[in-house]
């Protein structure tokens, strides 16, 4: 999926290298209540208006063929330089935890979020450019419309898990990332994390994601399983059993999901997870620049609102992130607010970032 950046248009253009290096920026901003009543008074308008019904359910039921359209266009090129992942989530590589790493939540790379967003479309959390693997040894594969396929899938993820042998089950620390991409927190972690126990799985919505992932010269399926998976399907296998994972990764990719089907989401993808292992999070806070970006006509429903690439945009509050993990049966570890200046020299204009950071972690023992 689409992560934030600082300088997509709305309608879904590609970020134009020259100008993601011109940016300086501010960490941890306080707002004054002026801008707050500003940003606000500007969703208000860009809300007033929502999609007629008919089209809403049309971009549901084509959600895929816009994130495969997305990746097919923009291919591996999109999101990179996620210099801020180890030092943000170190727990994606426990044995390297390093205190000079550690630069507080704020210290995300500046280049990176911009390429992700926009420089052409702040609107996609994958964005347009805001902003999301079927082949993988054949194992999981999820047809376009697919009922046969799926079921046979299915069948074999439960007789494998039955069994015991799965993808990664020799592994002593298992991560899973939901909403690849192209890759650029899974290779990151692979290049990185050197544990021999360490097995990396990652799924995307997208066919033409996955295989993106899968055709990359790093890609090593002794270390690594990648597969296409449809997150608002609860009947779409997962590869590995409940109580499997010590990490679940969701970067910029919840945002893209109805928000009716959020919650449904995070319990199934808290079962996966080993007691006290972990979510991470990092998604789009309210009032981001690219949420004040969006024109009449765009919005969903509240806070939701679609690119001008098809794709689709949510904007948190910590409140909502907090009541979606608590409700799974999670516990708070971190959650906040990451509030940053970018300031465009070549285009002399200023632009304010509001993304949110979350840690929440599966307990240990059974609550009463």
């Amino acid at each position: 999926m689409r992560e934030g950046s600082g300088g997509l248009s709305e309608g879904g253009s590609s970020p134009d290298p020259a100008r993601l290096f011109q940016h300086n920026a501010w960490d941890n901003v306080e707002w004054s209540e002026e801008q707050e009543a500003s940003a606000r008074s500007k969703v208000q308008e860009n809300s007033s208006q929502l999609l007629p019904q008919d089209k809403q359910e049309e971009y549901e039921v084509n959600a895929k063929k816009y994130w495969d359209d997305f990746y097919k266009i923009h291919e591996n090129g999109f999101f990179k330089d996620r210099h801020w992942l180890f030092t943000e989530f170190p727990e994606l590589v426990p044995h390297r935890i390093s205190s000079q790493n550690r630069d507080s939540v704020h210290g995300f790379s500046d280049t990176e979020e911009s390429k992700k967003e926009g420089l052409g479309s702040c609107e996609n959390c994958h964005c347009s450019l805001e902003t999301r693997t079927e082949k993988q040894l054949n194992l999981v594969k999820s047809p376009p419309e697919g009922h046969t396929e799926e079921l046979a899938a299915q069948k074999h993820s439960e007789l494998s898990q039955c069994d015991g042998h799965y993808p990664g089950s020799a592994a002593s620390y298992r991560i899973l990332e939901v909403g690849c991409g192209a890759g650029n927190t899974v290779f990151p972690i692979l290049q990185t994390n050197n544990d021999p126990g360490l097995f990396v799985y990652c799924c995307d919505f997208s066919t033409a994601a996955v295989d993106l992932v899968q055709n990359n010269a790093e890609y090593d399926s002794s270390r690594c399983f990648a597969f296409v998976h449809d997150l608002c399907n609860d009947q779409s296998p997962f590869p590995m059993p409940e109580e499997s994972l010590d990490i679940v990764i969701l970067i910029f990719v919840l945002s893209a999901i109805l928000p009716e089907k959020m919650q449904c989401i995070v319990t199934r993808l808290s079962r996966l997870l080993k007691p006290g292992g972990m979510i991470l999070l990092r998604d789009y806070g309210r009032y981001d620049l690219a949420q004040l970006r969006f024109k009449k006509g765009q919005c969903l429903s509240d806070n939701f609102y679609v690119r001008g690439d098809g794709t689709r945009v949510y904007f948190f509050t910590q409140d909502e992130l907090d009541h979606l993990f608590t409700t799974a049966g999670l516990e708070k570890i971190q959650n906040l607010l990451d509030r940053r200046l970018q300031v465009n020299r070549g285009k002399q204009m200023t632009m304010y970032r509001v993304w949110i950071q979350c840690k929440y972690c599966k307990p240990t023992t059974l609550q009463p």
